[in-house]
């Protein structure tokens, strides 16, 4: 039985662990460039507003 809890403990931190290694790569790769992207564009649209009230 002991060996058996082992395993299963083992396993459930493992799972864990790929788990969230899984969330870590999908929001580096994945959140993270439409956040900069979303940011850049807002960027933009702000230097624009004050270009067109600067004439």
């Amino acid at each position: 039985m002991k060996k058996f809890m082992t395993g299963f403990v083992v396993g459930s931190l493992a799972t864990t662990a790929a788990t969230i290694g899984l969330l870590a790569t999908i929001k580096k790769q994945v959140i993270d460039p439409i956040d900069e992207r979303d940011a850049a564009i807002e960027q933009n649209r702000r230097k624009a507003n004050r270009k067109s009230f600067a004439r």
